[in-house]
């Protein structure tokens, strides 16, 4: 193994632990550890077994289990190979028994088509299913389906939530299972989430920040701050992941 390929493996194990420090301060201790497994060009962070499956998060309710949550990330390099990125995320939420996820939350790094971030929600409603064979006349993906002999279904439309930049992450699922579904979690499980997010929303400012610089810049010096380009600095480009769907 590389000199760079140690430290991305670092920085991944880094990650992990920060996974399983956010799962087990909000779910509780038995929540299973987060690990780093290379597989090549990218390294899996997800909570997995001796032989390399992932294993699910279980979630109670009233002591029951109730839920599980899917949760794993591909890490890569980013442009200038100096930051840990995301290449591929999934959040899936299940209810316990049953194989068909309720909610996917999803990022692909390199995709614009469907949405790099997206939601898809695993559920039926008529309104949604007219939309969809409406759109079956035009040119587009339910069109596609039908001529491959599906229909169209509510669980396969890509929600955008945020683009690449600012999508949500893994302590914000969290924040909905608890607001919504009053799941069991552990006493100081808000001061947890609350580090955690603070933290998440940071380092997604900072990537925003470096694909915006110019302005960013700008909005420095309105806040009274003295800010001057380093020479030789490339102007924002007007193509980075900031304006990606």
């Amino acid at each position: 193994m590389t000199a760079e390929e140690a430290t991305l493996d670092g920085k991944a194990a880094e990650f992990a632990d920060t996974l399983t420090d956010l799962t087990r301060g909000v779910l509780g201790q038995d929540s299973p550890r987060f690990s780093a497994l290379n597989v090549g060009n990218r390294i899996r962070v997800a909570p997995l077994a001796a032989d390399g499956r992932s294993k699910r998060i279980p979630i109670k309710i009233d002591g029951v289990r109730c839920l599980n949550l899917h949760v794993q990330h591909f890490c890569c390099w980013d442009g200038p190979n100096m930051y840990l990125a995301a290449d591929r995320a999934d959040v899936h939420v299940f209810f316990e028994g049953v194989q068909d996820p309720l909610l996917r939350f999803e990022y692909l790094r390199h995709s614009k088509n469907p949405p790099g971030a997206h939601l898809q929600v695993h559920a039926h409603r008529d309104e949604m299913a007219y939309l969809l064979r409406l759109a079956e006349r035009k040119k587009g993906r339910p069109a596609a389906m039908m001529r491959k002999g599906k229909l169209p279904r509510l669980s396969e439309m890509h929600l955008p939530v945020g683009g690449h930049r600012l999508r949500p992450a893994l302590e914000d699922v969290l924040l909905l299972l608890v607001r919504e579904f009053a799941i069991d979690v552990e006493d100081d499980w808000e001061a947890v989430l609350d580090r955690h997010l603070r933290k998440w929303r940071i380092l997604q400012l900072k990537s925003a920040v470096r694909d915006a610089h110019e302005s960013a810049a700008e909005t420095l010096r309105e806040l009274g701050y003295s800010v001057e380009p380093p020479k030789e600095m490339e102007p924002q480009r007007v193509e980075s992941r900031l304006y990606w769907p």
